[in-house]
């Protein structure tokens, strides 16, 4: 026989909720119950496996639990992003921001859902570029093309961007900037080796999103980008 009584209550609403929708049953969790389910060292990947949730979802439970001071973003080898998930709160030490710096070089106000901190210097914009096209957020993507006025270290900029699969997009990217900004040629050896080859297939920065406008860039460098001219004047 099912007793009414708060607890039975609460458990069934989570059941509920995640069987409807995984934000709203890692919204009603406890924090308490997301330290438990994630502490140790995540990516974003185990995090949907142990939530049983999308993407999305799981940004949000980390950064819920970032902004209460329980995780530390680091980087692993080839730029992968791993939180280390604690029960006892991290010591609050001094750092900078990506999206901080990223927002300073185009005044526009980020998201922090894909931040991270780095610790004793700033990030280059190299590395801000690449973080950006990386990071499948459209607003993050507007943000990035003023980098592309300052960036002179191509050979840094293919090598990050390689590391995170993001070569064509960065590319292509740097093309369409040149709409918005006036920028540094492109080193042209660098730039031969971020062309796509024969047989590869189209590439996605935002998937689901095509341009209507920059078919001439999306055909060179057979990628498909987020954005269309009405974009580049909002932001110019």
């Amino acid at each position: 026989m099912f007793i009414y009584n708060s607890l039975n209550i609460r458990i069934f609403s989570q059941r509920l909720a995640k069987l409807i929708y995984p934000l709203v049953y890692i919204h009603i969790m406890h924090q308490a119950e997301l330290l438990r389910a994630l502490e140790g060292v995540q990516t974003v990947k185990t995090t949907m496996d142990i939530l049983g949730c999308n993407r999305q979802a799981a940004i949000r439970a980390v950064h819920r639990l970032r902004k209460a001071g329980y995780v530390r973003t680091e980087r692993a080898r080839r730029g992968l992003r791993v939180y280390r998930i604690r029960a006892r709160k991290w010591k609050e030490t001094k750092g900078t921001s990506f999206g901080d710096s990223l927002a300073k070089d185009s005044n526009i106000p980020l998201a922090p859902y894909y931040d991270y901190i780095v610790h004793g210097r700033m990030p280059t914009r190299e590395e801000m570029a690449v973080f950006a096209t990386a990071s499948g957020d459209i607003r993050t993507i507007h943000a990035c093309l003023f980098l592309f006025r300052r960036i002179h270290n191509w050979k840094l900029l293919y090598r990050l961007a390689k590391e995170q699969g993001v070569v064509r997009p960065v590319g292509a990217l740097y093309d369409l900037s040149r709409h918005v900004v006036r920028t540094r040629r492109m080193d042209g050896r660098i730039r031969n080796k971020m062309l796509p080859r024969p047989g590869d297939r189209y590439q996605d920065i935002v998937p689901g999103f095509r341009s209507r406008d920059f078919g001439s860039i999306e055909a060179h460098w057979k990628v498909h980008i987020p954005l269309n001219r009405a974009d580049l004047e909002e932001i110019a």
